[in-house]
């Protein structure tokens, strides 16, 4: 039986861990069918070491996607390895430590705009790059965290989101035309290198152990991964501009 992305050619970015949702999207995209190609930034060795842990070899390509330079030529590294893509996976934040853990109201315009570029903004500049090797449409899915609240320590993230999300949705209306798809996983929080760097995240996270009403484990990045995959595939041929919730449901329960 064949798997759901059989065929398919993904680009995945964020694999910085085996705790990252990238990887375990990594690992069930192969599992799939797909052939996958991997970006990693600043340390491509670090992922190349993770990489090893999949169920097939990967090739892993240094990207920058705050570097105008890295941009312009990822299209042609990507080529050399695959000639098309059929899918994006983006799983990019950054926000610098004075942007985070409860100081949100000193926070200077600098450390805000690198949140912004790195998390926001390079889900179009990602895309955009890209869009020479997805002649016949695809699959864009990114990365989300419930933009729709001010979470305690996360600070400006959670604008950053917010534009994320705004992002996606007009990619979503611009990109439809050439049949591309752009949708993001809101998921619940995960015990990553991304999350351990959020200052306080602990806190943040036992929200989840209290409201949450399907049981929701911190260490275990799969259900997300899956959602990623689900997007990717020709499952959803009409989803676009949609924010699909892997969080328990804690998102549709109040107090």
């Amino acid at each position: 039986m064949s798997g759901i992305l059989e065929g398919k050619r993904i680009l995945i970015t964020g694999v910085l861990m085996e705790s990252s949702i990238a990887f375990h999207a990594a690992k069930l995209a192969q599992e799939q069918g797909a052939e996958i190609i991997l970006t990693a930034f600043p340390r491509p060795s670090l992922t190349e070491r993770i990489a090893k842990k999949l169920p097939k070899p990967v090739k892993v390509l240094s990207l920058d996607v705050s570097s105008e330079e890295d941009l312009a030529g990822i299209a042609d590294q990507v080529r050399e390895h695959l000639p098309t893509l059929d899918g994006i996976v983006h799983s990019i934040g950054f926000a610098p430590q004075d942007a985070l853990g409860g100081n949100f109201l000193n926070t200077p315009w600098e450390s805000v705009a690198t949140a912004m570029n790195v998390s926001a903004f390079s889900l179009k500049s990602l895309t955009m790059a890209l869009l020479p090797l997805m002649p016949d449409g695809g699959s864009v899915v990114g990365l989300t965290f419930d933009a729709q609240y001010a979470w305690p320590q996360y600070d400006w993230m959670g604008p950053a989101k917010a534009a994320l999300e705004s992002t996606n949705r007009y990619l979503a209306r611009y990109l439809a035309e050439r049949d591309i798809r752009c949708n993001l996983i809101s998921a619940g929080p995960i015990g990553s290198m991304a999350a351990k760097s959020i200052p306080g995240f602990s806190d943040l996270a036992d929200t989840w152990n209290h409201r949450s009403p399907l049981k929701w484990d911190l260490s275990d990045p799969e259900p997300a991964g899956r959602g990623i995959v689900a997007l990717l595939s020709d499952w959803f041929p009409k989803t676009t501009g949609e924010i699909i919730h892997v969080d328990g449901g804690l998102h549709a329960i109040g107090a």
